[in-house]
């Protein structure tokens, strides 16, 4: 009998063995930290900032799919969807929102006041009353910014610099991102009357206005145009670049990618630096860091780049003092 018991007893905790190692896995499987995407941009246009996002990620020892699950949020260049979008990650309780793009960032902030957010955006975070300073962000934000916006008046002296003879030039805002928008308007009318030159004010936020604004830049018989920071003029760097090349329109952006495409000069941070310190906040967070304890980074690093091959097609010769300034110049 007791050896008949002893079968039964081993048989049960077998069976109790085979019930509860799927109850354990799952239960390990639902504790895996969970991250929310926020985005303004969209998944294809915006994947090289996402990749070094990932990289620093791995690095502070999360990896996506093995030990944390991002859901991704992408309003494609329609930032009405953002506050939706950013209720929708809130409801799925996410341990940590990360946010592209100051539209992004302030509909999480105005989603949660306890979920960590990790911003990554190109724009003042105190000036758009997300932290409280850099040094000590306070609340429940912090991050990474590369401070694009206030190189606009920059890269308007490059083009002057270019074209001096050029008295009517234009910069291209998104009206749906205000901060950005009012900011660089108003910073870069300053520059134009120091440099005496004509600025005039061109607003897209989807390419349907895109041939409007080109048309209007024939019009206004612009001589040079500065395109606005901005997360939808990013994801459409190889458009835009098309067009200001058709146009025969000297142009200058703040990421290299849109020299790489055609463009004719691009200045500013690194997206992938950018995209590289967002994951490295995000995994600290994961591991216990307040955001209030974490300094917002700056990205200080900026790179000039040259696209000679449309500098010849737009019949331009590029001065040897600005040549020289380059990071890099495309044949």
């Amino acid at each position: 009998m007791r050896r008949r018991a002893f079968i039964t007893l081993l048989g049960g905790a077998a069976a109790t063995s085979s019930v509860s190692w799927p109850l354990a896995a799952r239960a390990q499987q639902a504790k895996m930290p969970l991250v929310g995407c926020l985005n303004s941009s969209s998944a294809d246009a915006d994947g090289d900032r996402m990749r070094a996002y990932r990289r620093g990620l791995s690095e502070t020892g999360y990896v996506e799919g093995r030990n944390v699950t991002i859901e991704y949020r992408w309003a494609d260049g329609q930032n009405d969807r953002l506050p939706s979008l950013a209720a929708d990650l809130v409801h799925r309780r996410v341990n940590v929102i990360v946010t592209g793009g100051t539209p992004a960032t302030l509909a999480a902030k105005a989603a949660t006041t306890t979920i960590p957010i990790v911003f990554i955006i190109a724009t003042d975070p105190v000036e758009a009353g997300l932290v409280a300073s850099l040094n000590r962000p306070g609340g429940n934000l912090t991050g990474v910014t590369a401070l694009n916006v206030e190189l606009a008046p920059k890269k308007l002296e490059l083009l002057h610099e270019l074209l001096p003879a050029a008295t009517v030039m234009a910069l291209l805002v998104n009206p749906t991102n205000p901060v950005a928008a009012e900011t660089q308007t108003r910073d870069l009318l300053a520059a134009a009357r120091t440099l005496g030159v004509q600025l005039h004010i061109l607003h897209a936020s989807t390419e349907r206005d895109f041939d409007a604004v080109f048309a209007n830049l024939v019009q206004l018989r612009a001589g040079a145009l500065v395109i606005g920071s901005d997360l939808f003029f990013t994801s459409r760097s190889e458009q835009l670049a098309a067009l200001t090349v058709r146009h025969a329109l000297p142009s200058i952006y703040q990421f290299r990618e849109f020299a790489a495409a055609g463009g004719l000069m691009s200045y500013g941070g690194s997206i992938t630096d950018w995209g590289y310190q967002g994951g490295v906040y995000t995994g600290r967070i994961l591991a216990g860091a307040k955001p209030a304890d974490l300094p917002v980074q700056q990205i200080t690093k900026v790179e000039l780049v040259i696209n000679m091959k449309t500098a010849k097609a737009l019949g331009l010769t590029f001065p040897i003092t600005l040549l020289g300034r380059a990071d890099e110049v495309i044949e």
